[in-house]
């Protein structure tokens, strides 16, 4: 260790080191022994089994028998993924200072605990600590200045909101103080998409962002994953007006938030047109009507039957381009071979990844 070296475990503050999983049985070993690997020393990790049918626990098992500073917990049923997240998060230590979420697919670099603890014990304002990660082989992350080490949460909720800066990657890539995240039950929201960078926001309206030039953590590309399950319907136009709605009143103020607010409304408004001559089915309205939904609107509240106009007005007096979309929408009627699938229950998914544009 560098600056680590003189002391001992007992002089770090204690960080909680929690992993939920479910039939994860070929990557869980990896993920367990990135964090055997830590150059940081004062640690527990409590890995817990959401009912998995394959070898996960038996994995998890052998190494839980091998540490006293492992604990393996067995969920008494079923849960859904946030559901069981959460549940996950309530047996942290009273003693802990920190908590670190590592998905059961994810792996953590070995300075990954040193650097992101001693960057938080040096800037108490910082309510989460994230750095530049391995999104299979994409570097996200970037975007603030080498010098930007500690930011302001309503500095960083400007960038992850207008300039898509992917400041908070997924659970796996960040720490969070916690008292935070006992302060909040249910940490991560129950009900719809994007839990992990919605908490995120939550925590910017009162905390700093400490961030890391470094890549600290390597998260999987799942296609099974919920992102991968929803990417039909288009969740990122939505995904970015709900946030708007929700999140930008507290990062933007006056013209500011207006100019943004409207930038949102037009991108997802224009998104929703288009998608009614490219004759959506059901299921992709009843998405996007439930999403609303959560933050109080409808598809009158942002001016659909406008949108839907122009687009009419485009179509018509631009007929190159509507050819080319009778082009793109043959193309994507002819039947594709999908992926298999992995055998879980109904309700499963595996660990949620945020999609490596913007939240």
């Amino acid at each position: 260790m560098a600056k680590e070296e003189t002391k001992t475990a007992t002089q770090q503050p204690l960080v909680s080191v929690i992993t939920p999983f479910y039939n994860t049985g070929e990557y869980i070993a990896e993920c367990i022994e990135s964090v055997l690997g830590q150059t940081y020393s004062n640690w527990e990790y409590i890995l817990v089994n959401n009912q998995s049918t394959d070898s996960s626990r038996s994995i998890a098992e052998r190494y839980a028998r091998e540490s006293s500073r492992i604990r393996l917990l067995d969920t008494p049923s079923f849960l859904g993924q946030v559901e069981n997240f959460n549940a996950a998060l309530r047996h942290m230590s009273p003693e802990s200072r920190y908590c670190k979420v590592v998905l059961a697919d994810d792996w953590l670099f070995p300075e990954c605990l040193e650097s992101m603890v001693a960057l938080a014990e040096a800037n108490p304002s910082a309510g989460i600590i994230s750095s530049y990660r391995l999104f299979g082989d994409e570097l996200t992350g970037d975007g603030l200045p080498y010098s930007d080490k500690l930011i302001s949460g309503r500095k960083a909720g400007q960038h992850m909101l207008r300039d898509s800066y992917f400041l908070t990657g997924s659970p796996s890539s960040i720490l969070l103080r916690a008292e935070i995240v006992r302060k909040t039950d249910p940490f991560y929201p129950e009900g719809w998409l994007h839990d992990d960078t919605e908490a995120c926001f939550r925590v910017l309206t009162e905390y700093d962002l400490g961030f890391i030039h470094q890549v600290l953590s390597f998260s999987r590309k799942d296609e099974d994953s919920i992102t991968s399950e929803v990417a039909r319907f288009g969740p990122g136009p939505i995904r970015k007006y709900m946030f708007a709605v929700q999140y930008g009143p507290q990062f933007f103020s006056g013209d500011e938030y207006r100019e943004y607010l409207q930038r949102e409304t037009d991108f997802y408004g224009e998104f929703l047109a288009a998608s009614v001559f490219e004759f959506r089915k059901k299921e992709f309205w009843d998405f996007h009507r439930k999403g609303l939904r959560t933050i109080g609107a409808d598809f009158s509240s942002i001016g659909l039957p406008k949108y839907v106009l122009f687009e009419l007005a485009d179509i018509i007096f631009n007929p190159k381009k509507t050819l080319g979309r009778i082009i793109c929408l043959f193309k994507s009627s002819q039947p594709k071979s999908l992926p298999k699938q992995k055998e879980t229950p109904e309700s499963a998914a595996s660990a949620a990844k945020e999609q490596s544009t913007s939240p």
